[in-house]
């Protein structure tokens, strides 16, 4: 487990800026309380076997004691690089995307089985939206009691998601809470 270079550490928060844009302080500035120090610590992105975790600085500094090839995980596995040195993030970055997301879709009961099932989110199962979302930007999604599904693309702006057919896509989707089921071997 080593600390981000440079250009990973950069890839990394512009993925991040994409979903949270000025609340990027409160996940790269977010105070730690746990381990035995009283000063409160800080979170860090660390890279392990091209696995990105999110963990206290307290937790680093006690994994220490684990050699590498015993290490299985540390933190929160936030997302990936693949092999051409791009950066996905994964459905365990949802706990921390979500509470500083500035882009943000509410579905409908209805259509909520359909993105859980890995489907885009299309313009009748929206409830409601965020104003100005440009296309492109990142989005997360929550259900109409505020329990977040997942993530994705903004497939069209705010103002075009109004005019738009029901059968339109809005959202197009990236990572769901439903993966956990999908995708239980690899997680």
């Amino acid at each position: 487990m080593r600390p981000l270079d440079e250009k990973e550490t950069t890839v990394v928060l512009e993925k991040l800026l994409k979903f949270t844009d000025n609340n990027l302080q409160n996940i790269v500035y977010n105070p730690s309380h746990e381990g035995p120090d009283p000063n409160p610590g800080r979170y860090c992105f660390r890279l392990h076997k091209n696995k990105v975790y999110y963990v206290s600085e307290s937790l680093v500094k006690r994994a220490t004691n684990v050699a590498r090839a015993n290490l299985v995980s540390l933190g929160t596995c936030i997302g990936k690089f693949t092999h051409h040195g791009n950066f996905h993030l994964t459905v365990q970055a949802l706990t921390i995307l979500a509470p500083n997301a500035k882009h943000k879709v509410w579905l409908k009961p209805t259509s909520e089985m359909s993105f859980l099932y890995g489907n885009h989110v299309l313009k009748g199962g929206l409830g409601r939206i965020t104003d100005a979302i440009a296309p492109g930007k990142g989005v997360v999604v929550f259900s109409m009691s505020d329990v977040p599904l997942g993530f994705g693309i903004a497939a069209k702006s705010a103002q075009d998601c109004r005019k738009l057919d029901p059968n339109g896509i809005v959202v197009l989707h990236q990572a769901d809470i439903g993966e956990y089921l999908r995708k239980e071997e690899e997680l």
